[in-house]
């Protein structure tokens, strides 16, 4: 099972949207953190576009870069809707490893079926890149920058910067 990032469920969320007669928000959408209660020392990038984020890197105020050592594009990210049956009886027969392992542990008239899908026309990307020194960090994050590059030569290809977040509170 997948787990949707937030920056992911919020683009769907709106392209989903009814139209309501206001204009449409931008598609595009471009985040940089430290993940909650995660690992203090590396910052994760999450972007929604139309174009695969190729490249990633921390760039330090003397000129060092520190390219993402993890990226991930997902082509086509899509989520599924279900509609759960609150009070359908569970089977009353035991469950043996040969269920678990087919994956039919809750028929479909238990846990309920998918009841449609919506698939984002943008691409879904995330980047990690680990923080080269903490404690210069810490100090000078104001002038760090990240660099980011979308798209596939010989085609399109865009460039964009981004201000580095704010370092997590110590513990």
């Amino acid at each position: 099972m997948r787990i949707l990032s937030p920056v992911l469920a919020l683009a769907l969320l709106f392209a989903c949207a009814p139209d309501t007669g206001q204009p449409p928000l931008p598609n595009d959408q471009i985040r940089a953190r430290f993940p909650a209660g995660g690992i203090i020392d590396v910052i994760e990038v999450d972007a929604v576009d139309r174009l695969p984020l190729r490249t990633a890197e921390l760039v330090a105020p003397d000129g060092q870069a520190t390219p993402a050592f993890y990226l991930h594009v997902d082509p086509s990210p899509s989520v599924a809707f279900h509609q759960r049956v609150i009070d359908a009886p569970y089977p009353s027969s035991a469950f043996g490893l040969s269920e678990i392992a087919s994956g039919t542990l809750f028929p479909a008239d238990v846990a309920g079926a998918p009841q449609g899908d919506a698939r984002l026309l943008a691409m879904g990307s995330t980047a990690s890149i680990r923080l080269p020194d903490e404690v210069a960090y810490q100090k000078d994050w104001r002038s760090y920058r990240i660099f980011l590059s979308f798209g596939d030569p010989p085609g399109e290809i865009e460039r964009r910067v981004l201000p580095a977040p704010e370092p997590p509170p110590k513990r």
